[in-house]
């Protein structure tokens, strides 16, 4: 049950790292492992939208699609992904951007998953540490090129 849950504090402002999470059709442009990214559906409510997506992940002979559903509450500079379906028991993904002073923000992230496959499950946990280190220097990297 891999967990990875980071603060930092970036640059730019808590509603330009909103919009770079929101954007997940763009994620296989700039995210290590996301082969693609589709848009099943998308729904306005009184507080955001809720998107259904997929993401295929792949690494080397390991390829999955899994389907997630992100709740947007822009207000709140929050974003929310429950796990729909694919090779995962569980995922529970949040976000949470806090504006600072100096006018950039924290960046808060948290991840917690289980692979159905025990062998998936002992494969990402040999590089679990160093995949969310990349992870994170991807939107940190997406952010730069974007806002720097």
């Amino acid at each position: 049950m891999p967990t990875h849950a980071e603060k930092r504090v970036v640059p730019y402002s808590a509603a330009q790292m909103y919009a770079l999470v929101a954007d997940i059709a763009a994620y296989p442009e700039f995210l290590p492992w996301c082969a693609a990214a589709r848009i099943r559906k998308q729904t306005a409510t009184d507080t955001g939208a809720v998107i259904e997506a997929d993401l295929v992940i792949s690494f080397k002979l390991f390829r999955e699609r899994f389907g997630s559903r992100v709740t947007l509450h822009p207000a709140e500079n929050k974003i929310d992904v429950e796990y729909l379906d694919g090779p995962f028991r569980y995922l529970n993904n949040h976000w949470h951007f806090t504006p600072q002073a100096d006018g950039g923000c924290e960046v808060d992230f948290f991840v917690d998953f289980e692979f159905r496959s025990s062998v998936l499950q002992a494969v990402i946990g040999v590089f679990f540490g160093e995949a969310m280190h990349r992870i994170v220097r991807a939107f940190d990297a997406r952010a730069k090129d974007l806002y720097g």
